[in-house]
């Protein structure tokens, strides 16, 4: 610091204030900006009303320097006496650091703005006048003023927990032995062994209902995603091609399931398929088709409920496709049709060689879409099964016959208090659905044609 503003001092003990704009003070600038914000804007740059907004940020970070350094303490030291709890101590540890993160990226944005606004200097030959700064303030500047609320809004509010949720991996944080109590904690940094424990068995429980779990969600996504869509596809096609005039009447109909909430749907379906009272197999029974003494464990049989969770969804999905299919469907040429009818195609022929590729080429998009919702589909299975029925490892894991990894981690972190090992689940189904997310945004028209 003595170095550097020795090197600002020209002629004895006088600071030169003069800028050449032959670039040579160029690095009297970036000094000057380096040791306090705003410091080249008010000495050189004459730009009063920036130099002081960047000073004072600096002053009110120094002035809560001491604090931030605490939380930081508190977060990296979680087990060692503190009279706080340690989940409070890491949250804090967060937000200070998301503080400090913000701080240095306004220092940065400082001395970028002192080295521009010093080669204006050298094109223009003269410095702003009050007026041209705050022009530029409400100028240039105003998307960065317009957006800082939202870019605080977003770090505070989505960041910080998402980085909250992931640094709960790397703790001991679950039930029994490592719960925070009042004034006391026995929650302290593990490194991997969450993850080793989940993924690479550290503990053979863990890993093999990951590694069940983990299948039966895949599938899960790929069948609920193929029967709606192929399910949807074949009403909408018959509808189109039916030209009926009860069309609309049978639309509506059918449209039904996708109109009413999902959950109610699905709580309906839960009554309706129950073992012991529900309206199935009394129905059944009264028919003589089932005896009483061997009702059909709909809910209550592993694979026999995989395969109802796969036919509810489709009830609730198949109406969204009809509907999404049908409207490309009007999109297609006539001619098109036409002149596949003159070349002698049947409709078999006319729906996979004409309308199935136009359609599936428009709505691949909405595919890979509705397989990352169904991989997230958390009400289609809890609302249903709860996860049930009961495996040999539930005592251990939570785990059920068709939970899959949302309800899973719903289930570990309400019921069973293992934040930990939800936060190592949460972790990797965020790496494997960001990829889809990012490749849906990627391929949009506004990403392709905006201006980022």
């Amino acid at each position: 610091m003595a170095m550097a503003l020795k090197y600002l001092k020209k002629d004895g003990d006088n600071m030169d204030l003069s800028l050449n704009t032959d670039g040579s003070s160029r690095k009297k600038v970036l000094l000057a900006s380096c040791i306090f914000m705003g410091l080249a804007h008010i000495l050189y740059l004459k730009r009063y009303i920036q130099g002081v907004l960047y000073a004072l940020i600096e002053i009110l970070f120094f002035f809560l320097s001491g604090r931030l350094l605490n939380q930081i303490k508190g977060m990296v030291f979680l087990s060692t006496g503190y009279k706080s709890l340690a989940t409070f101590r890491l949250i804090d540890g967060l937000l200070a650091l998301s503080i400090v993160a913000l701080f240095i990226i306004m220092y940065v944005m400082s001395v970028k703005g002192a080295i521009a606004g010093y080669e204006e200097f050298c094109i223009d030959g003269r410095t702003l006048s009050m007026h041209e700064s705050l022009k530029g303030i409400g100028g240039r500047a105003f998307p960065f003023i317009g957006l800082t609320p939202m870019v605080v809004l977003v770090v505070f509010f989505v960041i910080v927990p998402l980085i909250f949720s992931i640094v709960t991996g790397f703790t001991s944080w679950s039930l029994p032995d490592h719960m925070p109590g009042a004034y006391k904690t026995s929650i302290d940094w593990v490194g991997f062994k969450n993850y080793k424990d989940m993924f690479f068995g550290g503990d053979k429980q863990w890993t093999s209902s990951f590694g069940s779990i983990a299948i039966w969600t895949i599938v899960w996504g790929f069948c609920s995603t193929f029967t709606c869509y192929f399910g949807g596809t074949v009403l909408a096609a018959f509808l189109y091609g039916a030209k009926l005039k009860s069309t609309p009447v049978f639309r509506a109909i059918l449209i039904l399931p996708y109109a009413i909430p999902a959950i109610l749907t699905v709580s309906v379906w839960k009554n309706l398929l129950n073992q012991s009272y529900g309206a199935i197999n009394r129905t059944l029974v009264e028919l003589n088709i089932i005896d009483a003494s061997s009702k059909i464990p709909w809910l209550n049989d592993d694979k026999l409920a995989k395969v109802v969770c796969i036919l509810v969804n489709m009830w609730v999905g198949v109406p969204y496709f009809m509907l999404l299919i049908t409207g490309q469907m009007t999109a297609i040429s006539q001619d098109v049709y036409e002149a596949a009818k003159i070349d002698g195609a049947n409709g078999a022929q006319t729906f996979m060689y004409i309308t199935l590729p136009l359609v599936l080429y428009q709505t691949v998009p909405l595919i890979i879409m509705s397989f990352t919702h169904n991989i997230n589909n958390f009400g289609a299975i809890y609302f249903l099964t709860g996860g049930n029925p009961q495996t040999p490892s539930s005592t251990v894991t939570g785990s059920g016959a068709t939970d899959i990894l949302v309800t899973w981690i719903y289930k570990l972190t309400m019921n069973n208090m293992f934040y930990n090992k939800a936060a190592v689940l949460a972790m990797l189904v965020f790496i494997v659905l960001a990829p889809f997310a990012i490749f849906n945004f990627m391929n949009t028209k506004s990403f392709k044609e905006g201006e980022l």
